[in-house]
């Protein structure tokens, strides 16, 4: 209930406060919020504490009612007889009821290493949750960045249109003039048909996208939603990665779980008092029902489970060294994944370096050609070619910025920096 009411809280802020704009880093609190996962927070944190309290409820006296009812073939019999003494033998049927009410005064430590166990593993739980939905980062981070892509090739497109729309104007007045083909001005036209449907494309893509990311943070995305582009982030490459805690929460698990082996064999200690009635009761030549009691201290120790302790803690040491063995793989693969992705982000910041260049060049083409199709020295086919040139150009500048972004933020998760 807090979550949803944060949630909402948050939801209204960004929505109406920030004129419908949206940053990637409130993508990432939004959709940690209200995917389903989360949920779970809650519930691990209630199961642990019902848990923990039933643990410690050991420290109070317990109490059992115990009952039985026996018919035996033999008795104790006095093996002697007196002259004038008659010794009454007890029945065969034996009867007993009672209670007993028994406190720990030692139990070597069992109680307080349950409610130990039984924290650590509810941190473990809580990490293991922590680190799936870590994961929605990665997620986020596509379809954030494939949206905004997606904004500028729609930006660009148009671009391209109004400058096949401009030369339009200009060679059907040449048309009418008779000093160009209506075929150039049909060509023309049917470009900018395309540049429309593209632009279709485009948008539709854009909807899917805008869709899924609107799952994620429970709210509706439309045109009117002003996507932040993010700054490229500057990266450190220690890794901080949630499993790396949870490697460590484990550790801590089997460390206790090594000294419960060795708790519930030492011995135990405890005060009971137990009344009823029997027949016979504490008296065994009685045969008649009647009350009791007694109380003191009992000693238990059992001795046998030394005999598996030494086995159980050489478990428990293999099951750490697989952790052990775990973490170093995660780390390792980690390793070569940075690796790997700062290959790509240089990559592509010398791509995007050559890009501005690359343009201004296809720049100067297109207006050379468009000068040369007023003058009738190409066709309209030629023309668009060059359009379409120095709109590739553009297009891979898009491509290679947000490749770039993708690349750093994706090298950001992959550290947790």
């Amino acid at each position: 209930m807090k979550q949803s009411i944060i949630c909402c809280i948050s939801t209204l802020f960004f929505f109406t406060a920030s004129s419908q704009s949206l940053s990637l880093e409130n993508c990432y609190e939004l959709a940690k919020q209200n995917y389903p996962l989360s949920k779970q927070h809650d519930l691990i944190s209630k199961s642990g504490q019902y848990l923990i309290d039933n643990i410690v409820k050991g420290y109070l006296p317990q109490i059992n009612i115990n009952g039985q009812a026996t018919y035996q073939s033999e008795v104790t019999r006095l093996p002697v007889k007196f002259p004038g003494i008659d010794i009454p033998a007890p029945a065969k049927d034996q009867y007993k009821l009672y209670g007993e009410a028994t406190q720990v005064l030692y139990d070597g430590g069992i109680i307080r290493h349950q409610k130990k166990l039984q924290q650590i593993n509810n941190e473990v739980e809580e990490q293991s949750l922590e680190v799936e939905l870590y994961k929605l980062k990665d997620r986020i981070n596509q379809l954030f960045l494939g949206i905004l892509m997606i904004d500028e090739q729609i930006v660009q497109v148009g671009i391209t249109r109004n400058s096949i729309e401009s030369m339009l104007k200009k060679t059907e007045a040449l048309v009418a003039n008779g000093a160009a083909l209506k075929s150039n001005a049909d060509i023309l036209k049917a470009e900018i048909i395309q540049t429309n449907q593209r632009v279709i494309e485009l948008k539709a893509m854009r909807k899917s996208y805008t869709a899924m990311l609107g799952l994620f943070i429970n709210n509706n995305i439309d045109e009117n939603t002003v996507l932040i582009k993010p700054t490229l982030p500057s990266v450190s490459l220690e890794i901080n990665r949630p499993e790396l805690l949870l490697y460590n929460k484990q550790i801590n698990l089997f460390a206790e779980q090594k000294k419960m082996v060795i708790a519930k064999n030492l011995p135990q200690f405890g005060l009971f008092v137990q009344g009823g009635m029997g027949k016979p009761a504490l008296n065994m030549l009685s045969d008649k029902f009647e009350s009791y009691y007694l109380g003191g201290i009992r000693l238990r120790w059992s001795l046998s489970g030394w005999y598996t302790a030494k086995k159980e803690k050489l478990l428990i040491d293999i099951r750490q060294h697989t952790t052990d063995l775990q973490q170093q793989t995660f780390l390792f693969n980690t390793s070569l994944l940075i690796k790997q992705q700062q290959t790509e982000e240089e990559k592509w910041q010398s791509l995007l370096n050559t890009d501005n260049e690359i343009i201004t060049l296809r720049e100067n083409i297109k207006k050379t050609a468009a000068a040369q199709l007023g003058n009738g020295v190409i066709t309209a086919s030629d023309y668009i070619r060059e359009v379409y040139a120095e709109d590739q150009a553009k297009q891979n500048r898009i491509l290679h910025e947000i490749q770039l972004l993708l690349t750093a933020y994706t090298l950001k998760w992959t550290t947790n920096q």
